[in-house]
Formats: structure tokens, sequence, C-alpha cells
């Protein structure tokens, strides 16, 4: 069970901020931005031959930015469980967008699966299963941020470097690398095959 009903965290702040940054709930523009930057300092210079799947894509934003630094994938398809996001996705990205909770349902195979803030508001048990469900569904890597520190909220989702390497470590993942320096109380890790 997510730790607030998502559907109303995001559609009130869609409602007060519109298709930005905010309306996703992220602090700025540039925030988002350098997230993005650091996943897509993790994937490989070239994913021209690739299929990328943006596990929790919200607008699409990521995928606006990897047009606007040209570094495109073969084939790129988001996924979103909230009905706004998908229809708003679709129309900014004219890329496929897949309506799913990726915690229970059924998702495409894809070289590289990439998250950018969508476990932030689930429970420790639904980020496991989101991340196991991510990877399993990758062939060369899961790419993904969260929060770095001590849980210390009731509304946003924590996780320490401790835990994320339990995880990776259950998982089997073969190459674990992550980037903590760019921002306070932010990881991009990511899980490679």
């Amino acid at each position: 069970m997510p730790r607030i009903d998502s559907e109303k965290f995001y559609t009130s702040a869609i409602e007060m901020h519109g298709t930005s940054a905010k309306g996703v709930n992220w602090a700025s523009k540039e925030s988002q931005f350098l997230r993005f930057k650091t996943i897509l300092e993790l994937l490989p210079k070239d994913i021209s031959s690739k299929t990328l799947v943006d596990a929790g894509c919200g607008f699409g934003d990521f995928y606006l930015y990897m047009e606007k630094k040209k570094r495109l994938p073969k084939e790129y398809i988001g996924i979103d469980s909230l009905l706004d996001m998908h229809s708003i996705a679709s129309q900014k990205t004219g890329r496929e967008i897949i309506l799913a909770d990726i915690c229970r349902d059924s998702i495409p195979q894809a070289d590289y699966y990439v998250c950018s803030g969508a476990m932030n508001v689930l429970d420790k048990f639904e980020a496991y299963l989101f991340i196991r469900n991510c990877f399993e569904a990758c062939g060369d890597g899961f790419i993904f941020n969260v929060l770095h520190a001590e849980d210390v909220s009731e509304t946003y989702n924590y996780m320490t470097l401790k835990e994320i390497e339990g995880i990776a470590n259950e998982l089997g993942v073969k190459y674990f690398v992550y980037r903590d320096d760019y921002m306070q109380n932010d990881i991009t890790v990511g899980f490679l095959k």
C-alpha cells in the first residue's frame, strides 16, 4: 500500500502547478533535470539500438529530456499507474505509454528500465516489488533514483545504501553502481546484468 493516496497526491499537484516539474511533485525543474542527467550518465553513451522503459513516467519528461540531449533509445515506452499521467505523457511524447501498476501488473521486456522518483511515495515492500519487477523485465539493467537517508518521513520513502545493497544481493545483481554526490538525500542506482 502506498504511504499516501498517490492519485490525490499527484492530482492536487497537477491542479496547482499544471504539467510542470512541480506538477509531479519535484521541488523544481532544475532538481528534476539533475536527476535525469545522473540517470543518463549511468546509461551507455549510445542507446540508439536499445529499448528503454520509463517506469512511473509521469508526464514523459525523461523522454523529452533525452530528446533534447539527442540520446534517444531505439524504442521508448512509458508506464504509469495514473490515468492523468498516462494521458498527458501520451500527448507530450507521442510514444507508447502503458497504464499499469508496476507492483502488480505484467510489464514489457526491454533492454533498460529507468525510474525517477516514482518510488518516493511507496512503502518499503512496494518499493521492493517495483525494483524486483523492473529488474526482472530488463535485459541489461535498471537505473533508478530514490530518496536516500534514514526513514524519517510519514509521506516519503527513504532508502539507505544498506537496504539497496540488500535488494541487489537478493536479486543477484551482477554489477551494482551508484551516485550520491549530486544532491542531498538522493541516490541514483544502477542494477546491471
